[in-house]
């Protein structure tokens, strides 16, 4: 079976699933007589540890003659947890997954649960290292981590305690990598990062996140398509608008850390900007590149949230003009102070976020109507899917996972883009119509 990936979580998990399998099966691992199952766990909220639990119960009784090992932010946090488990054979913490010398030495690890144990503290980790990934499987673009772990301590997130404090690839390692991702014909890189926009802190001269953004567009011209990650709007330095603003290889699409739209709620989250100030970059942003589309983490339910405050994170998707939400229903983790403030009835928590993934739905819906019939160019993905430069998702029957097709959105059907090679009777037929219809796009 070889080593077998189940990842979790965000987009830096999965470009570090890919390093794990290369280290794991440098290591010796995913022969016959060595079978492996890597869980690559997410600590975000307790649904995603509860589901990494029972996926491993699952693989357990799938497999029961392989090795199963746990890594991943939950495992660095709850290492105990995952190691009390019959079904794990080792767990492992963030910084240790990513070395093939942990992996040979799994046969040493005992068969107790302190001994399944290979955790260090990950506070004491000061670099991140460019590991160099030639590709992610599976997969249309190529991620390029710059940036782990995070110096703030929002009062909902474990994530600091997962992934360590904030630390930098430098410059000149990312861009290298950059370029022989480039060089092997992928035609879209990822920065990816925890807490992306603090890139450079820690690195001497405290360059930011603009200065490494435009660096990548002058030293690597071959680029078709440079996309970021989550980013935190507060942090966004003037070097990084202009290059969004003034590049059109950098993609249309930013997903902002945004996560309520009260000042009060985001005040007690210990978060960073006011509601205001959400409004305010998304309008310069705007005014910047007409074009841009922005996505938005947003929690429900936080404690002490009152219908009131709820209604001014509803309102935020309309004042911010957000289109692809990722929602959270608020789930306390113990260790944070969010689990120690008055909580909302679990009812009330759900309640409230599928009203606000309604509105999250509908402001797509309008989204993909206002582009049908438009131009777009479309990276095509694995099983007929495609995105277009704002990641707005569409069909496609063209091209191959990793080309760039130049496509006209010709339909919307059950909330789904249908796209069409430019060049194709279709697309014809599309302007035509709106022609006719007075429509101009």
């Amino acid at each position: 079976m070889g080593v077998e990936i189940v990842s979790f979580g965000c987009r830096l998990n999965t470009y570090e699933a890919e390093v794990m399998r290369r280290e794991a099966e440098a290591a010796g691992l995913g022969g016959e007589a060595s079978p492996a199952i890597l869980f690559n766990t997410c600590a975000v909220t307790e649904e995603a540890v509860r589901q990494a639990r029972k996926q491993i119960r699952r693989a357990r009784r799938d497999n029961p003659q392989a090795r199963i090992v746990v890594t991943g932010c939950a495992a660095q946090t709850e290492p105990a947890r995952f190691a009390a488990m019959v079904e794990v054979d080792a767990v492992l913490g963030n910084e240790d997954k990513l070395s093939a010398e942990t992996y040979r030495t799994l046969p040493d690890f005992g068969v107790g649960a302190e001994e399944k144990i290979r955790v260090n503290d990950i506070m004491s980790i000061t670099e991140t290292a460019g590991h160099m990934v030639d590709a992610i499987e599976g997969r249309a673009r190529a991620i390029v981590q710059v940036q782990n772990g995070c110096d703030h301590r929002c009062t909902f997130c474990i994530i600091p305690f997962g992934r360590g404090n904030s630390r930098s690839v430098p410059m000149g390692a990312a861009v290298e990598q950059i370029k022989r991702l480039v060089g092997s014909g992928t035609n879209e890189i990822v920065l990816s990062g925890v807490d992306m926009t603090s890139w450079g802190a820690d690195l001497p001269g405290r360059p930011r996140l603009g200065d490494l953004v435009q660096a990548i567009l002058v030293h690597v011209p071959a680029l078709r398509r440079l996309r970021l990650s989550s980013i935190d709007s507060v942090e966004a330095d003037d070097a990084l608008v202009d290059a969004i603003g003034a590049d059109r290889r950098v993609m249309p699409h930013l997903h902002l850390s945004l996560q309520a739209g009260d000042d009060m709620i985001l005040k007690r989250m210990k978060r960073r900007h006011t509601r205001q100030d959400a409004i305010d970059f998304c309008t310069t942003m705007r005014a910047r590149r007409p074009d841009i589309v922005y996505g938005a983490d947003l929690i429900a339910g936080f404690p002490t949230e009152t219908e009131a405050m709820f209604q001014n994170t509803l309102a935020l998707v309309g004042d911010c003009g957000l289109t692809h939400l990722h929602v959270f229903p608020f789930s306390p983790r113990e260790g944070t102070p969010a689990a120690r403030m008055p909580q909302l009835p679990r009812p009330v928590i759900k309640e409230r976020a599928a009203r606000l993934r309604e509105i999250g739905d509908a402001a797509l819906k309008a989204h993909q109507g206002r582009i049908v019939g438009t131009r777009q160019s479309v990276l095509v993905e694995r099983g007929g899917g495609g995105r277009c430069e704002d990641f707005t998702h569409c069909r496609i029957d063209a091209g191959l996972p990793g080309d760039v097709v130049d496509a006209i959105i010709a339909a919307q059907e059950n909330g789904k883009l249908q796209a069409r090679p430019w060049n194709s009777d279709v697309s014809r037929a599309t302007l035509a119509a709106k022609a006719e219809n007075g429509i101009h796009g």
